[in-house]
């Protein structure tokens, strides 16, 4: 770790920007920022303000300087529309070999970002890379951010939150694929904290736009699969997530999360799964279903 040349290809060296996604939540990224700033193998930090709605533009200003950089979208069009922005720009103004995409509310260590990068070095193939997670949602066992990609049916069963339980075994993989390594490839990892190659990125056009929150993490893993790219998660490594700080401030309501939800999986399965119209007629009702069960748990 105090090992300052980090290479790509054996001969040009790693440069690692930060992107820090805003939108309502100035406090949050203020506090991140300070956090990494002193971080040397972080390059460059750029904030996006996704459009904020709130004094969140102002907060920023104060943080811009040599390391900081502060760009703004001309509309909040959602998380992967955000991130592809900041991402961009930090491959085309500051040339960075690599992005660390880090929402607000993580914590992570410079050796966290030094041995996700190493991961290029050994893996050609690696188009993102992530750290294991500790969230006080999905606990802190190994490999609980790293899953697979489903089909149709696996989708609706991984959706449902009975269902999810009772085939977890078949969704997830073996706690025997974890265990005794120091990382793994999975099909797709949390997006609360990845690191992205700009090669990977350019070529797969990273997250899709048409989606406004919820699913990019299946969307990213599918379009990295598509275009032979392996993502790779460090069970060595961990960083820590406070679980959707940022996002239940804005969407504070049970119901109106699973109506997002319900969108972004309907948009993945017809444009990823590519599912027929009998499926789409079982997807709406199954999504109706989860939401009256949401509505009845509320009540209760």
């Amino acid at each position: 770790e105090d090992d300052r040349t980090m290479e790509q290809d054996g001969s040009n060296p790693i440069r690692i920007n930060c992107v820090i996604l805003n939108f309502n939540d100035g406090e949050t990224v203020s506090r991140l920022v300070h956090m990494i700033h002193d971080y040397d193998y972080l390059e460059k930090i750029v904030l996006v303000d996704n459009h904020s709605t709130d004094d969140s533009w102002e907060q920023l200003q104060v943080l811009k300087d040599e390391k900081v950089d502060l760009i703004r979208t001309e509309k909040n069009g959602g998380y992967g529309y955000g991130n592809n922005t900041g991402i961009r720009y930090a491959i085309e103004h500051n040339g960075a070999t690599h992005v660390l995409v880090a929402n607000p509310d993580v914590v992570f260590s410079e050796s966290c970002v030094i041995h996700m990068a190493r991961v290029y070095g050994n893996h050609p193939d690696a188009g993102v890379v992530a750290a294991s997670i500790q969230d006080e949602t999905l606990g802190k066992g190994r490999g609980r951010n790293g899953w697979k990609l489903h089909g149709f049916v696996g989708e609706l069963l991984s959706m449902e939150p009975v269902c999810r339980r009772i085939f977890n075994c078949f969704l997830n993989y073996p706690r025997s694929y974890f265990k005794d390594k120091k990382a793994v490839y999975v099909d797709a990892v949390h997006g609360s904290m990845l690191m992205i190659s700009a090669q990977a990125f350019e070529e797969t056009g990273g997250y899709d736009e048409g989606i406004f929150l919820y699913q990019e993490e299946a969307v990213l893993g599918q379009r990295m699969r598509a275009s032979g790219y392996r993502t790779v998660l460090l069970l060595n490594r961990t960083y820590q997530h406070q679980h959707s700080v940022s996002i239940n401030k804005t969407y504070t309501q049970l119901l109106e999360r699973q109506k997002l939800r319900n969108e972004s999986a309907y948009y993945y399965m017809v444009h990823y799964l590519h599912i027929n119209g009998i499926q789409k007629l079982i997807a709406k009702g199954w999504f109706r279903m989860i939401l009256l069960e949401d509505w009845l748990a509320a009540k209760v």
